[in-house]
């Protein structure tokens, strides 16, 4: 599964991008340190078991404030985040509503899977899966499969359907899992594979060279 590092990593390779000319160190950080708050679901599995990647990994953490977001600036006759921190504080939050869902929510989900949306409807959904072009079959996906029963009716196969809270457990190196013992092996994941790995040096060093140069554009000022 992706690691908080490569969340973060990807979250400041959208950030960078998508602030624009609101780019600064503090308006990336917030973007990155918003992605990266929803593993906090790892602690609360812990007490609550199941709820890894169930708790805050679920599309409500996302459509409720922005919902409450449009609500204040386009639909208020005096926005209070355009009061009180302008443009600049607008286009932070969503760019970390955005980010926080495409590089954490929806990559979770296409490693391994999310609850998407729980607590209204308990079901993991697990997106793994390829998408390519056959010169047999066409345009294949196997992000989301279906099995067909006897009776010729259609449910989402095992691949995609991983279970709900009460038999799914995601094994993390605080939580490895309820049957674990003090011999476990607890690891605690950078990146799994070259191509997260690369993402996220990606987006570590597209933050760095933009820190450094609004620094440096700074010091010519003076």
């Amino acid at each position: 599964m992706p690691s908080t590092v490569v969340h973060v990593g990807l979250a400041g390779l959208m950030g960078a991008a998508l602030l624009g000319d609101e780019f600064d160190t503090r308006a990336i950080l917030v973007v990155m340190a918003v992605t990266a708050v929803i593993d906090l679901d790892t602690v609360i599995g812990i007490y609550w078991e199941g709820t890894h990647r169930a708790a805050l990994h679920n599309v409500f953490v996302v459509i409720v404030p922005a919902a409450v977001l449009y609500w204040d600036v386009e639909l208020r006759e005096e926005s209070f985040v355009r009061d009180r921190w302008g443009e600049y504080g607008y286009r932070v939050a969503w760019v970390s509503l955005l980010t926080l869902f495409v590089a954490h929510i929806l990559l979770d989900a296409f490693y391994n899977g999310v609850n998407l949306f729980w607590p209204l409807h308990d079901q993991f959904y697990d997106l793994s899966g390829k998408l390519y072009v056959s010169d047999r079959d066409g345009l294949v996906q196997t992000f989301v499969e279906f099995s067909t029963a006897n009776d010729g009716t259609r449910t989402l196969a095992e691949s995609t359907d991983r279970g709900t809270t009460d038999d799914t457990h995601y094994s993390t190196g605080f939580d490895p899992g309820p049957d674990a013992d003090e011999e476990t092996e607890r690891i605690f994941p950078i990146a799994y594979s070259g191509e997260l790995f690369v993402v996220a040096l990606a987006g570590y060093l597209t933050v760095g060279i933009r820190i450094w140069e609004g620094l440096r554009g700074d010091e010519d000022e003076e």
